[in-house]
Order: C-alpha cells, then structure tokens, then sequence
C-alpha cells in the first residue's frame, strides 16, 4: 500500500509538470528548467554520501574504531540481503540517525553520538533496520527523481519572468500566472507526501528485517521526545534524511502536508499492529 501511495503521488507529480507544460507554453524555457532541475539532483544523488556526511559532520568509522556498532550493522544488512554499508558516527547529541547514498553498494548509514549514548541495543537495532531498509528500497532514488521534477517546476517562473520561457504558442495568460504561483507549492507538497510514504515503508520493512516491529517503535517515541529536548544544528535540507526530524517539527491539521515525516504516534500505531498481527 505504501508503494502504491508513492506510485499514485509520483504520478501526480509528472502530471502537475506535463500541465505546467501546456499551460505554460515555453517550450524551450520548460526544456532549460527541466535540464537544470534534474543536473542539479542528479548530482546531489551522485554524490549524496560525501554531500550529506559533510552537513552532519560525520566521520566513517572502522570496525576497530566502532565495534559494537559495526558488527550490529553488519548482523543486520547480513539478514537485509545487502552489501556492507559504509557506517560513520555524526557528532551531535540528539539522538538520531540517517542513510544515503546513490544504490545499495554505495550506500552509508551513519548515527550520532547521541543515540549511542541513549537508545538501549534493542531499539538502535530497529533504527539501524530502518535505515537499511531505505537503502533496500533505493529511497534516495526515489526522492531525488522527486525532487528533480519539483525543482524543475520550482524554477519555471524565474525563466518565464526572464524571457526563457515564453513563446507564440503559450497558453492563456491567467493560466499562465496561476500556475507560476501554484504549480511550486503543489510539487513541494506532493514531495513531501512522497517523503512520508516512503519513511512508513522504510519503517515497515525494518520491522521485517529485524523480525519484530516493537523494538523500532519504542526508539521512534524516545527519538522524539529527546528531539524535542535536545536541539540539533543541522541544513534544513539534510533533515528529511533522519530518522526523525531533527528540527523537530510538530503541527497537526494543514501544517501536516508541509511535513517530510508523518507524525511518531502513527508510526508508532503501525508498527503496533503489525506486531498484534493486524
């Protein structure tokens, strides 16, 4: 259901970008867009494990620098199916982690100190799992493709207002301004909706890959609560990689659509009734 969910609002993406298109007339503008959008992800997907280690501060750590960690992510990628990851070690006391890397065989799964020091082994084994798991769905895939169309949209109305855009066959002028404002709110949120599904199914099949769906649950509450309570500096832009949100954002209601994670408590709810079997 969650790949279907990310199919569906893939989907939707392309089609917000295909009727910019024809709204928006500029074939040649949409082209430059479309080019520059997906070069610049392209290359963030290329080099995502240096690019995101460098905004955490991470440093890759050896088996005999790490070893109790190393050998817990190995155990785990061994039952995943995967090649080793590289694992690095962030300096930050919030307790958190993330994965990246452009495929499975270049992939990186880094924690912080600070979850080292506050998740009991039991529950960083579920966020470990997670992490992997994202690595055995090729998310970072997946958001960047998304993102690359939603950088594409986001940058139509600066060469539209250049000139870069336009041509004799554009389309009705009011179309024209209203999609310009519109079409980079409705990629944003489409992004971010792709974003929350993917983190349910990361969470789905870590639960599948360390054999039992509470031990994830428990480190999502506690990672939540000390999110809360011990801040984290990081880029805006590196923070939908965590775990959980590291900036802690909360909001119910509208202000959920401009979340990249869903809120803990229904992850939390889901994990729960896979383990009751439902």
């Amino acid at each position: 259901m969650n790949n279907l969910k990310t199919f569906i609002l893939m989907a939707g993406l392309m089609g917000l970008f295909l009727l910019a298109g024809q709204l928006l007339g500029g074939s040649q503008g949409l082209l430059l867009a479309a080019l520059f959008g997906f070069a610049f992800n392209f290359g963030m997907y290329f080099f995502s494990d240096r690019l995101v280690l460098r905004m955490y501060g991470a440093q890759v750590v050896t088996e005999a620098q790490a070893p109790e960690l190393y050998r817990m992510v190995d155990r785990l990628r061994q039952r995943a199916g995967l090649p080793m990851p590289v694992v690095a070690v962030a300096p930050h006391e919030q307790p958190n982690a993330f994965a990246t890397g452009r495929n499975p065989s270049h992939a990186v799964v880094a924690v912080t100190t600070g979850i080292l020091k506050y998740v009991p082994q039991e529950e960083l084994e579920g966020v470990i799992a997670h992490e992997l798991a994202h690595v055995k769905n090729r998310d970072m895939l997946i958001s960047t493709i998304a993102a690359g169309i939603a950088g594409v949209l986001s940058n139509l109305p600066y060469l539209l207002l250049f000139g870069g855009g336009r041509d004799e066959e554009g389309g009705h002028p009011y179309a024209q301004l209203g999609l310009m404002l519109l079409a980079p709110i409705g990629a944003m949120l489409i992004q971010f909706a792709i974003s929350r599904q993917r983190e349910f199914e990361a969470d789905r099949v870590g639960a599948q890959i360390l054999g039992r769906p509470l031990p994830l649950a428990n480190a999502l509450r506690r990672l939540d609560a000390l999110a809360h309570r011990i801040p984290m500096e990081v880029a805006p832009a590196a923070a939908p990689l965590a775990q959980v949100n590291p900036l802690a954002a909360s909001g119910g209601g509208f202000l959920r659509l401009f979340r990249t994670h869903p809120p803990t408590e229904e992850r939390v709810a889901r994990l729960e009734a896979m383990a009751a079997g439902r």
